[in-house]
């Protein structure tokens, strides 16, 4: 008798779950507005598509002629809601990757998506020109990506560099800079002769890594980028001598080189050229530079300490969790002797830097930073999701195919909404797992299931803090 009233517990709970999940694909269980992604905008729009970090792209979004008002905005919405009521009965079906869609409904969802844009511009308008930033406010609208040219003042303000208050910024900034300047002098700018072995070798090996540093890029193959990439990472390694310089550091420097370059330079990243740039500007760039790095690896200096625990910890963590979703992949890896260390450390070590197009690395850094303190432990959920994208494929590879696939992922021509979709699954993966761990496998279910319509949401609804629990 007690079994039976168990599996109708069960039964009763798995039926509730599928009944949350489908009303949130509705938009029913998300406060507010139901979201279209920014890459319903024509592909053809340089803008997003090209690793553009100039104001071109900001003032688009945040000019008073593309700004809609009220009705249109709700026009958009009502647009995309009904578009969402005439699939619901299907949605146990995943929907059809050729379905066809009129010019006039392409149009409806551009104009969604600008009104979005728009709104989340003004949002962010309104947080920081205030005189005091409300850094949880900022966290929450950051996660789901950061206009370009608000960009390097958000970033600065979620680690901790600049401070909340307005009055108080620029000097501060002013200080930390000169702070910098001075470290330069002592320790980088000093013959070798006045270096021990340990520091000679240090920096050898930089200048060594330094040119290898997002290859495919070709901005961080001049030379004086090159060079102030180096006189940050042998700054650093000094100052923290636990750890001193680690090979992938190198990689973790170079958004924050592009965002902070961008407050100078405009249009796109391949035709940047640093020379452009005054003296003072790039050293002002080198020392925020600087400092938001090691504000970043102050959440994570064991990841860097000798043997890496920080990173082995996360590394068995992955493992664990993957084995929790996707039980099948994670059989045939270990049937194929392929442990999670072969492929996943360099995720950790850096970030995905080295996995997905460079274009696409500094929103993924928008929700790192928002992440704050907690950022470690979210990363295992954000490379659970990246890795379960190739679920099908992986399953039928041999041990060297997945070793040669995982070290090559098929990442070249990602755009946004990919992305998107990753950090999509992994903020409802993690949200879940902390209200009901034991129904992790079944949401994961539920979500490939109706994969294609998780299209329709936006991070920054999955993301909301008064967001309804998908399992209450």
């Amino acid at each position: 008798m007690k079994n039976s009233d168990s599996n109708s517990s069960l039964d009763s709970r798995i039926n509730q779950t599928l009944k949350n999940v489908q009303g949130l694909l509705k938009g029913r269980s998300i406060p507010g507005k139901v979201l279209l992604t920014r890459r319903a905008d024509p592909p053809e729009d340089p803008s997003l598509r090209s690793p553009t970090f100039g104001r071109s792209f900001s003032e688009i979004d945040a000019g008073t002629s593309d700004l809609m008002d009220m009705s249109k905005e709700e026009e958009a919405q009502d647009t995309s809601k009904q578009q969402n009521n005439n699939t619901s009965a299907n949605k146990l079906k995943p929907m059809s990757s050729n379905v066809e869609i009129t010019s006039k409904e392409v149009q409806k969802s551009v104009m969604g998506a600008r009104a979005t844009d728009s709104a989340r511009v003004m949002k962010f308008t309104k947080e920081l020109s205030g005189s005091t930033v409300i850094l949880e406010k900022l966290r929450e609208l950051a996660w789901s990506g950061v206009p370009p040219y608000m960009r390097p003042n958000t970033w600065r303000l979620l680690l901790g560099y600049a401070p909340p208050n307005s009055d108080r910024r620029e000097g501060i900034l002013r200080r930390k800079r000169l702070e910098y300047f001075d470290c330069v002098a002592q320790f980088y700018d000093i013959p070798d002769t006045e270096r021990s072995d340990d520091e000679i070798n240090m920096l050898r090996q930089i200048s060594v890594d330094c040119p290898r540093t997002v290859p495919d890029v070709t901005f961080f193959q001049q030379e004086q980028v090159q060079k102030s990439l180096e006189r940050i990472l042998y700054t650093w390694a000094i100052r923290h001598p636990a750890s001193g310089y680690v090979q992938g550091i190198n990689d973790l420097a170079t958004p924050f080189l592009v965002v902070f370059l961008s407050e100078h330079l405009e249009g796109d990243i391949l035709k940047w050229s640093i020379s452009d740039l005054s003296p003072d500007k790039i050293s002002n760039v080198e020392a925020d530079c600087y400092w938001c790095l090691s504000k970043l690896l102050d959440g994570m200096q064991d990841h860097y300490t000798f043997a890496q625990p920080g990173i082995q910890r996360l590394v068995f963590k992955l493992k664990e969790l993957v084995n929790r979703i996707d039980e099948p992949v994670s059989r045939h890896m270990e049937e194929q002797g392929l442990e999670f260390l072969q492929f996943a450390f360099r995720w950790f070590n850096c970030l995905l830097i080295r996995e997905i197009p460079f274009h696409l690395v500094t929103r993924l850094w928008d929700t790192y930073l928002a992440e704050g303190d907690a950022l470690p432990d979210f990363l295992v959920y954000i490379f659970a999701s990246f890795l379960l994208t190739w679920s099908e494929e992986l399953q039928k590879l041999d041990f060297q195919e997945l070793v040669m696939f995982l070290q090559h992922l098929p990442t070249e021509n990602w755009t946004h909404q990919e992305l998107e979709m990753v950090l999509s699954r992994a903020f409802m993966w993690h949200r879940t797992d902390s209200k009901v761990p034991s129904l992790l496998t079944f949401k994961y279910m539920v979500l490939q299931i109706s994969h294609n319509d998780l299209s329709i949401l936006s991070t920054e609804n999955l993301q909301k803090k008064s967001t309804t629990s998908l399992f209450t």
